[in-house]
């Protein structure tokens, strides 16, 4: 039972997303259009670049990046393809204090850039988890 319900929950999320990919490629042929008449039209051009038509392209611009962000994040997890996986399970069930190691120093085989990656996947992991508690734009 509780299999099917994710089975229709995944069906009903790919549905939403073909339906998101045709309307972002329509939005994109509206603006491309918008953009290729903007030039030879003063009038056109003037409306494009006023605060009111900026906005929403800026706010649609914001939340793709976001996303890709996350996409990106998304296909790591997926394809294990790095400790991404192992993070995040880490990342929902915190360590008790006792049990957290200061990692103050470089342990033998990790490079400084090792470090800065695992540091940078910690604050997806939290930008993504804070995400979730926030309302979308």
């Amino acid at each position: 039972m509780a299999k099917r319900m994710v089975s229709d929950d995944m069906d009903d999320l790919h549905l939403r997303i073909k339906r998101v990919t045709e309307d972002l490629r329509k939005i994109q042929q509206e603006l491309n259009c918008a953009a290729m008449q903007a030039p030879s039209d003063p009038e056109l051009m003037e409306m494009l670049q006023s605060l009111p038509e900026t906005e929403p392209i800026e706010t649609l611009r914001q939340a793709l990046d976001q996303m890709r962000h996350f996409l990106w994040f998304y296909s790591q997890v997926m394809n294990n393809e790095s400790e991404f996986g192992d993070t995040a399970r880490q990342a929902k069930t915190p360590k008790p204090v006792s049990q957290a190691k200061p990692e103050s120093k470089l342990t033998s085989g990790q490079s400084f850039l090792d470090q800065l990656s695992r540091a940078d996947e910690l604050m997806l992991l939290q930008h993504l988890a804070e995400a979730k508690q926030r309302k979308p734009n």
